[in-house]
């Protein structure tokens, strides 16, 4: 952009000038007798337009998914596109066309000029992904509160259990159940909602259901199944695309005989398999195609006489993507077993027990990074344990805290990384890299107990459930989220040592007993 010197007009002569006095009005005190002061002085000054309530907020957008059925077009009038001869017939008459040919070779010249293009230039090359990485390491432990969502019911039951929507945790599905041997509260309501994270004052969706829900789980492979379990033992499960009505549930007199604390669903072909574990001492797998009886049934007696009457009631229930077979199930006596589906015979599924808690187990988790490797919350403490060592106790442990512990959950970014909730209302974030006797952040919460947690696929935004059925939403600090170089390799390492050292005391401890035999 040019323009001419003469175009700009006369050009300014700034030069320095001792300062002048251009008005000087002397003070007047005889004035002051027709004013009275005032003190002190407020005066408002507002340069933004007032505009009212419904012109500031804007109207929410209603989005509807709806599907669409894409078939092939653009045939000819004559030619039946599920006629493969005469499609066939057609390809070859437009392939034999000099227009085609000459087309393709165009076409083919721009498209090699730009795939000579990308191979020249990595586009999606990040120069300083290792300098973000040390920024993001400096800052201290540290969380917020996002948002709140309150239990509409006049009636406060607990929130049990969460579930994060798989799709980027847009919306949070919330089970309410007031788990109170016969409450005998009026009104108590039974049903469960989900929310939407955008819009905290009002649910998304109403499930409605015929007994109170204590469990509920999205279903991975498709996002609009969502199975629970019941206060009652039923098993339902909903389609969010046809509303809050159950579309099926299991027999009453086929179900749990007892509140089903755990309903997960399976990886298979079909992405309807689930299974499901009760206090009852069952634990009983299903596929919602056909709901009227259990696929198969597993009792929880660690006798391996496969007796009901001796079987150990499941309050946790846990299943990782990376051991198909595997499952993990927390007891309400404080012993955790290690149950495998492949064995044809019910006692053989059992492949081992873990003992170490006093009270009820009311998590299990294995690791996402390191699966031999899980987590067992209960009574007052947190222990990880390894499979490798059967007849030990775990091979680390948080410190006896005053008030219970009440649910706990890994990291699903961080391997180091776990989360514990306690009864006096507050979250731990434990990192045992650098903290193994004091967690990392302590939050508190609420003055009513934390029930439930779960966190985000990304780590990074956790809630929390209370007894009173409302929902904390929180946002932890990028260092408790972010992975650090070498921090898998680091956390395997301090797992394998300390399995050695507990397998080394525990040879030591059987030394010594025979000894004094």
């Amino acid at each position: 952009y040019t323009r001419k010197r003469s175009d700009f007009g006369r050009p300014c002569n700034f030069s320095d000038l001792p300062a002048e006095v251009t008005v000087d009005i002397p003070q007047d005190p005889s004035l002051a007798e027709d004013f009275i002061p005032q003190d002190p002085v407020d005066f408002a000054l507002q340069h933004a337009p007032v505009m009212a309530l419904h012109e500031v907020n804007t109207e929410r957008v209603q989005a509807t998914s709806r599907g669409m059925n894409h078939v092939e077009g653009g045939w000819p009038k004559h030619v039946d596109p599920k006629n493969t001869e005469l499609t066939s017939r057609y390809r070859e008459e437009v392939e034999r066309d000099e227009v085609y040919t000459r087309t393709i070779q165009h076409l083919g010249t721009l498209m090699e000029h730009c795939i000579r293009q990308n191979n020249a230039i990595d586009i999606y090359e990040e120069y300083f992904a290792d300098d973000e990485e040390e920024e993001g390491i400096e800052d201290p432990p540290s969380a917020k509160t996002i948002s709140a969502f309150r239990d509409p019911s006049p009636v406060r039951r607990t929130a049990t259990h969460l579930s994060w929507h798989p799709d980027a945790g847009k919306e949070l599905a919330v089970a309410y159940c007031s788990l109170e041997f016969q409450d005998k509260r009026r009104d108590i309501g039974i049903d469960s909602f989900i929310w939407d994270m955008e819009y905290p004052y009002k649910p998304l969706l109403t499930l409605m259901l015929s007994s109170p829900v204590v469990t509920v789980e999205y279903n991975p492979k498709d996002w609009h199944h969502l199975l629970g379990g019941c206060y009652n033992g039923q098993i339902v499960y909903w389609d969010t695309r046809k509303g809050g009505l159950p579309m099926e549930a299991t027999p009453v007199e086929l179900s749990h005989r007892d509140p089903v604390y755990g309903a997960l669903w399976l990886p298979s072909r079909t992405g309807t398999e689930c299974f499901s574990a009760s206090t009852d001492g069952q634990v009983l797998w299903w596929d919602i195609r056909k709901l009227s009886q259990p696929s198969d049934r597993l009792v929880l007696d660690i006798t391996r006489e496969d007796q009901l009457k001796n079987a150990l009631g499941a309050i946790s229930l846990d299943f990782s993507l990376s051991m198909p077979t595997k499952f993990l199930v927390g007891t309400e006596q404080g012993s955790i077993i290690n149950c495998n589906r492949d064995p044809k015979t019910p006692p053989e599924k059992i492949a081992n027990v873990f003992n170490g808690h006093i009270g009820a187990v009311y998590a299990v988790a294995r690791s996402p990074f390191n699966p031999k490797v899980f987590l067992s919350v209960g009574d007052w403490t947190a222990r990880i344990w390894s499979e490798e060592n059967l007849d030990s106790s775990s091979i680390m442990e948080t410190k006896c805290h005053v008030p219970y512990l009440l649910d706990g959950c890994w990291s699903p970014v961080k391997p180091s990384v776990f989360f514990t909730v306690r009864s006096d209302g507050t979250l731990d974030v434990w990192d045992f890299l650098f903290h193994q006797k004091e967690p990392s952040l302590s939050l508190k919460m609420s003055n009513d107990p934390l029930l439930s947690l779960r966190p985000q696929d990304n780590g990074r935004i956790i809630g929390c459930g209370t007894k009173q059925g409302t929902i904390n939403i929180l946002e932890i600090s990028s260092g408790l989220c972010t992975l650090r170089k070498n921090e898998k390799s680091l956390t395997s390492t301090m797992f394998e040592r300390e399995a050695r050292r507990e397998k080394v005391l525990q040879d030591k401890q059987r030394e010594l007993q025979e000894r004094a035999q």
